[in-house]
Order: C-alpha cells, then sequence, then structure tokens
C-alpha cells in the first residue's frame, strides 16, 4: 500500500516537470517574462499614481489607450511575425518591452507615459503573435497543448514570485524603490530575449533567413476564414472566466455578501495554487478538435455553476457564505483550466501554418471583441438586480457562446480543410524543430542571434 502511494506521489511530481528539453527551455521562458512583468505590475498602481504623478483617473485613461493601440497593431504585429520568422520577432519584442521598463523611471506626467504605453502596446502585439506562432510551428502535433499547458504552469509561478519581489519593494515604503523597479523588469525581459534567442529555429525562421518569405503565401488569408473569425471571438467570450476571477466575483465580495475582505487573499491564493500545478492533468485529454469542443462544453458548465453559487451568496450569511464564495471562486477556476486546453487546441489545429503570425493577429483583434465588454456588462448586471439575478444573465450569454462554437468550429474546419489541408493531414509524430545544417550554422541576418 505504501509503495503505491509512495509512486503514485513520484508520478504526480514528474508530470510537473516538462517531459522534453525543448518543453522545459520554453517554460523557461515563460517563468522569466512573468516575474519580470509582475514585479513591475504589482507595485503599478503606486508608481503611477505617486512617481509619475498621475490623478486614477488619468491612469485609466492612459491604460484604455494602450488598450486600443494594442488592439490596432495585433494585425499588422501578425503580418510581420510572417514576415521576419516567429523567433526572431518574439525575441525583438522581448527587448523593445525591456527598452520601455528602462524608460518608466524617467517618465513624468501623462503624455510621456502614454508615449511608453503604445511602446508596450507594439512589442505586445507582436510578441503575442510571435511567441505563438513559434510554439505551434516548432512543436510536433502532440506536443503542441502538453507544451502550452507547462507554459501556463510556469506563467503562473513566474508572476506568483514577481508578486513577491514587488511585495518586497512595496514593504520598504519608499518611492525611491518603487521607481527603479521597471530595471529589474528590464534586466528579466533581456535575460528572456538571450534565452529565446538560443532557441532553436522554426521551420518559418528558417524560411524567412533564406529568403522564402519575401512574398505572401498564397490563397486567403485569416480575415476570409468565417470559421476562424467567429470561434476565436466566442472563445474570447468564453474566456471571460477572467473578469469574474479578477474583477466580478471580488467586487461582489466586497459590496453584496458578509464575507471578511481577507477572504480575497484567500481566492486568488487558490487560483494562483491550482492553475500551477493542474494545467498538465486538465489538458492532458485534449487530443483532436472534438475533444477541444468537450472541454469547452466543460467549461462553461463550471462557469454557470460558479454564476449560480455565487448569487445565493447575496442571501447567505457567516461562514456558509465564505465557502460558497470560495466554491464560486474554484469552479470559475475550473472554467479557466478547461477552456485552455480547448483554446489552445483550436489556435494549434484550425490556423494556417504558412500564416501562424497573421492568424495571432486576427485572433487578438476577434478575440479582444469576444471580450473587453465584459467588465462593464458583468459588474452591472451583477449588482442592477437587488437579489443578484443578473447573474443569471451572465450565465445565459455564456450559454449562447457555448451554443455558437460548435458551428463555427466545423465551418473553420471545412476551410481549413479545403485551402491548407496539410494542417489537417500532419500526424502527431510528424517532426517539426528545424536544426540548422552546418551550411546554415555561420552568421545570418538576424541581429539577435548570439556569438
Amino acid at each position: 500500500m505504501s509503495t503505491t502511494t509512495s509512486g503514485d506521489q513520484r508520478g504526480f511530481l514528474r508530470r510537473l516537470i516538462p517531459p522534453t528539453g525543448l518543453s522545459r527551455r520554453l517554460a523557461t521562458q515563460s517563468a522569466l517574462f512573468a516575474t519580470g512583468e509582475s514585479t513591475f505590475m504589482t507595485g503599478s498602481a503606486v508608481f503611477l499614481t505617486q512617481v509619475v504623478g498621475m490623478s486614477p483617473g488619468k491612469v485609466g485613461i492612459a491604460l484604455t489607450i494602450m488598450g486600443v493601440a494594442e488592439f490596432l497593431f495585433a494585425y499588422p504585429a501578425g503580418r510581420v511575425v510572417d514576415r521576419f520568422g516567429p523567433r526572431r520577432m518574439w525575441a525583438l519584442s522581448t527587448v523593445g518591452r525591456a527598452a520601455a521598463f528602462l524608460a518608466l523611471p524617467f517618465v513624468e506626467g501623462f503624455g510621456a507615459y502614454v508615449g511608453v504605453a503604445i511602446v508596450f502596446a507594439i512589442f505586445g502585439s507582436i510578441g503575442e503573435s510571435s511567441h505563438q506562432a513559434y510554439v505551434y510551428d516548432v512543436l510536433p502535433r502532440g506536443e503542441r497543448v502538453e507544451t502550452q499547458a507547462y507554459m501556463y504552469s510556469s506563467l503562473n509561478v513566474g508572476h506568483t514570485l514577481g508578486a513577491g519581489i514587488g511585495g518586497l519593494a512595496l514593504a520598504t515604503g519608499s518611492l525611491d524603490v518603487i521607481q527603479w523597479t521597471p530595471v529589474f523588469a528590464a534586466a528579466m525581459m533581456l535575460a528572456n530575449a538571450f534565452w529565446i534567442s538560443r532557441l532553436p529555429a522554426a521551420p518559418h525562421d528558417l524560411r524567412a533567413a533564406s529568403g522564402e518569405r519575401r512574398t505572401r503565401p498564397t490563397g486567403p488569408g485569416p480575415l476570409r476564414n468565417p470559421g476562424w473569425i467567429l470561434t476565436t471571438f466566442f472563445m474570447g467570450v468564453l474566456w471571460t472566466n477572467q473578469t469574474l476571477l479578477q474583477v466580478v466575483i471580488p467586487l461582489w465580495l466586497v459590496v453584496a455578501t458578509d464575507a471578511p475582505d481577507v477572504l480575497l487573499a484567500w481566492l486568488f491564493g487558490t487560483n494562483t495554487v491550482l492553475c500551477i500545478f493542474l494545467p498538465a492533468y486538465t489538458s492532458s485529454g485534449v487530443r483532436t478538435i472534438n475533444d477541444a469542443l468537450r472541454y469547452t462544453y466543460v467549461s462553461s458548465a463550471f462557469f454557470i455553476v460558479s454564476c449560480v453559487i455565487t448569487m445565493i451568496t447575496h442571501s447567505t450569511v457567516g461562514l456558509i457564505t465564505v465557502l460558497l464564495v470560495w466554491l464560486g471562486h474554484v469552479t470559475v477556476t475550473g472554467a479557466e483550466l478547461a477552456i485552455s486546453g480547448a483554446s489552445w487546441s483550436f489556435e494549434a489545429e484550425l490556423s494556417d501554418p504558412d500564416r501562424r503570425g497573421e492568424y495571432q493577429g486576427v485572433q487578438q483583434v476577434s478575440g479582444a471583441l469576444g471580450f473587453q465588454w465584459a467588465p462593464a456588462l458583468y459588474t452591472f448586471l451583477a449588482f442592477s438586480w437587488h437579489g443578484g439575478e443578473g447573474w443569471l444573465v451572465i450565465a445565459a450569454i455564456i450559454v449562447a457562446a457555448t451554443i455558437g462554437i460548435r458551428p463555427s468550429v466545423r465551418l473553420a474546419e471545412r476551410f481549413r480543410d479545403q485551402h491548407f489541408p496539410e494542417a489537417a493531414d500532419e500526424t502527431p509524430t510528424e517532426p517539426r524543430v528545424v536544426m540548422p545544417t552546418p551550411d546554415q550554422a555561420g552568421p545570418t541576418p538576424d541581429p539577435l542571434e548570439p556569438a
């Protein structure tokens, strides 16, 4: 009995470690990036108001401008990634973010910060398209979802480490320390860029370096693929579980229940722990498009249960309220974990292998259209009914998106089979990592390639 238990524990621990060398390197990259970003973000409210000197209203306007800029740059950024290769643009985007972080300690006032925020938006859009395009291009089909799960876990580890470092900076009570935390974030970004530049070249990196990608691929692009646009839009709606996690449930706890505010720390702590340890397990069942569709249904079920449980806490008291609010947060975390595996599968299986960056750019745009309205609408719905019945309307929105996802995916599959059937025919064991030949091992036009 004890031997079996010990073996199960060793198996559990082994499952937490990425199984291949490349997946471990990609997971390390995720941790480096998240550590740097979260170190700054933890104290960003203090930095922007007390160091930069903006009012809360101006902070909101600046961040809105940044969000709009990311939206506008998303599709052009995807085109650039396809043109110059995903690894090169991924590393370059990280260097660009490092430069923006280095500029932050010298920023004074609203106008200067908006200028830096737009730089963040440009390189953020390039980074989002390029890193996803690289992962799908370099990995065998059967490893894509699994590796994304490990990267997601590592991202949460990095966010936790970064929050701890940022918390230590805040604990000093010194604005001088807060002012220079972006320098640490920049150092992590530069280390990340170096790490990315040491990753193996993906097939499209080699084609870009050899001049094969000087012209655009033939055939229709993602803007003429209604199935892809609709699928990513509905996935954006299903990803509004993040709005519940980060905005609506915390506000509901504070305003509409008798639960103590300190419970917020337990909610976010539980979510972080689950998102570190469970993605490799929860995504392991995603092998086909049908698996991914099934996971969207599971995610929606968790989301709906969370809405119902949270609505009930308006009328409960004491320990029952605490337990139910916590359970509502756990179930919406289940929605997050389930939709993660589904979204990685859809992105890998339904996008054109010759236009990975362009497809990611369109995904950012349509996904934002399905997501960005949620904070305003969900908070209005949750708090506009005295008894909290607005939670049922939120659940109905998710039901509608769930109904719409299946025909959208089937439409995208038909488009794929007609216009890029090599993506559908790709076998799970097909080798996708392309290492340079001896003739290609010399100097390349990539300025980020280390000597």
